[in-house]
């Protein structure tokens, strides 16, 4: 299991480059890296929705994963739980710029639900586990190696104490998958494949700041696919 190891390693490392750089990095390439970081990632969604086989249980599956992730604020919980920390971090990790408690917090926050919650990482691991391949985690660490550093410019240090919960949940969700792997069948890793790619073009629209998609609610979508997916596959298709 190497992907989640390397992706923290990432934003560690990404971390204290954007720390120890500061304002030096010119304003266009801060502006300009994360619309390049979120059309590779929709190009990545895009090559895995093409491999779905039943599209209509991928589309229920998002319906109702997206409702149950609403209904129980998903996002807003995670929000919560980051914001919750902030005295800690702040304590030890002083940001690089001069932003209010209010505008600290609501930064970071989004920040960690974009590593921690992002459908890259949570199906990259998930992939990983099920397969073996850490392909798609190696592309989000590349894309979160640049990313964690043009943050860490504005919010400083504390950016390092992401890579901490984010392995936490990829070898969590790595090691679950693995699991369930034997109940698999190649029509259902397939329409899950297609579950995250919608995620991960999500993902990339938030990343670009075209559309904040709420990322997170969307995540239930990836444990209902497959179900979904079986059902489809012996009673309609």
């Amino acid at each position: 299991m190497l992907g989640p190891y390397a992706n923290g390693a990432a934003i560690i490392v990404g971390g204290l480059l954007g720390s120890v750089m500061g304002k030096r990095l010119p304003e266009r390439l801060r502006s300009a890296l994360p619309m390049t970081f979120g059309l590779c990632s929709m190009g990545l969604g895009i090559m895995l929705i093409i491999k779905v086989k039943y599209m209509p249980a991928v589309v229920l599956a998002m319906i109702i994963g997206a409702m149950l992730g609403e209904l129980f604020y998903v996002e807003k919980g995670i929000g919560k739980i980051a914001g919750s920390t902030r005295r800690v971090i702040d304590s030890i990790f002083p940001a690089v710029d001069d932003l209010s408690h209010t505008e600290f917090t609501d930064k970071f926050v989004a920040v960690l639900v974009l590593f921690c919650a992002s459908g890259t990482g949570v199906f990259g691991a998930m992939h990983e586990g099920m397969t073996g391949d850490p392909s798609i985690l190696y592309i989000k660490t590349i894309l979160d190696l640049f990313t964690a550093a043009i943050f860490a410019t504005l919010l400083g240090y504390a950016i390092i104490t992401i890579a901490i919960p984010q392995l936490v949940i990829q070898l969590g969700l790595a090691y679950l998958a693995a699991l369930i792997l034997p109940l698999t069948t190649p029509e259902m890793m397939a329409d899950f494949s297609a579950t995250g790619g919608l995620i991960m073009l999500a993902t990339g629209f938030r990343i670009a700041g075209v559309k904040l998609f709420p990322i997170a609610n969307m995540l239930p979508g990836l444990l209902l696919i497959m179900p979904f997916s079986s059902l489809w596959a012996t009673y309609i298709a």
